[in-house]
C-alpha cells in the first residue's frame, strides 16, 4: 500500500486568518507483476519510504465486512510494453 497526502491552507483560500491546515489522505494499493521489478521492490521498498510508482491506474469499488460500500483504487506497477 501507498498514500498520498495532500496538505492545503484555508487561509489562502477563503482569506481568512485562522491557521488550521487541512489535509486529505488517499491510500492506494501497488500491484507489481512483473517478476524483475518485484525482486527489486521487495528487496529496497520499506515501510516509510518514499517511491515513485509508474504504470497504470485501476479504480474499483468493494464491500467491506461491515457491508459498506468503499472505493479502492490499485496501481499496476511497471511501464507497458510498446
Amino acid at each position: 500500500s501507498c498514500i498520498t497526502k495532500r496538505i492545503w491552507h484555508p487561509a489562502l483560500l477563503l482569506l481568512c486568518t485562522s491557521g488550521d491546515i487541512s489535509q486529505k489522505t488517499t491510500w492506494h494499493r501497488i500491484s507489481v507483476f512483473r517478476p524483475g521489478l518485484r525482486d527489486v521492490t521487495y528487496q529496497y521498498v520499506r515501510k516509510g519510504c518514499r517511491i515513485f510508482v509508474e504504470g497504470k491506474i485501476d479504480y474499483g469499488e468493494y464491500t467491506d465486512k461491515n457491508n459498506v460500500r468503499r472505493q479502492a483504487t490499485t496501481i499496476i506497477a511497471g511501464k507497458e510494453k510498446s
